[in-house]
């Protein structure tokens, strides 16, 4: 067998990525930190070119953590403006559309506001027949508030012997990435130098091939990212096995 038929049977089915780095790719050239995310949240609209283009038919990317809401009231505004661009109908939504990528949303959405929840129902219901990508924003989120709010949905409704007999799969379900169809990432991609996941898709990354750069998420490029999938496709995953 070829090793390019070698490397299309290990494409990846999903791909997550922490977006790190916009600030300080802002403070190095002497910009405001609003500069970053702005070229940061442009670099989403090219990776999901670049997912389709490779046939890689989910992405998870990490826009806004739980933690994040700690932020400057000037910078939170800021990211959710970003938001709202991107769900809007009269503005980024169309993009999305034409590009044939579903767009959904994963997190704790009492924390936002009515109006942006709202655009967001709207720009998933919009999408929701779309197939070429599923591109999936993390917002509001963090990896143990899923997992614990699982953990309550599950008390709600089941007893405890049927919680005590509860497998892993059964579980998962509860997820939010789980009730909209995500699988759990093959590759979890985290910019900017740091080497952790932060909170990212705790339940989900255990078998992950996780994969550190240096560079700032607004300079990440497709050269890169290639190198990336060309590296995950001979990788050997046991998966414990």
């Amino acid at each position: 067998m070829a090793i390019e038929e070698i490397k299309d049977l290990k494409k990846p089915k999903c791909v997550g990525i922490i977006m790190d780095g916009n600030r300080r790719w802002a403070k190095q050239r002497n910009l405001p930190s609003f500069e970053g995310h702005k070229i940061g949240y442009n670099k989403v609209k090219e990776i999901a070119d670049w997912c389709i283009g490779e046939k890689i038919p989910n992405l998870i990317v990490y826009a806004f953590s739980i933690e994040n809401w700690k932020r400057s009231k000037e910078e939170v505004s800021y990211l959710m403006n970003l938001i709202k661009l991107m769900v809007d109908k009269d503005k980024d939504l169309p993009l999305f559309k034409e590009k044939g990528a579903r767009v959904s949303f994963v997190g704790d959405m009492s924390l936002v506001s009515e109006d942006l929840k709202r655009l967001i129902l709207k720009a998933e219901e919009e999408t929701i027949e779309l197939k070429k990508l599923h591109t999936v924003i993390a917002f509001s989120y963090g990896g143990r508030r899923e997992i614990l709010n699982a953990a309550k949905e599950i008390s709600k409704i089941k007893d405890k012997k049927e919680i005590e007999s509860m497998t892993e799969e059964e579980f998962s379900k509860f997820l939010w990435t789980n009730k909209i169809g995500v699988p759990d990432p093959d590759i979890i991609i985290r910019t900017s130098g740091e080497m952790r996941l932060s909170n990212f898709l705790t339940w989900q990354s255990v078998y992950s091939e996780l994969f550190f750069t240096k560079t700032y998420w607004p300079d990440f490029s497709y050269e890169e990212f290639k190198k990336i999938l060309d590296e995950f496709s001979f990788r050997e995953r046991r998966l414990g096995k």
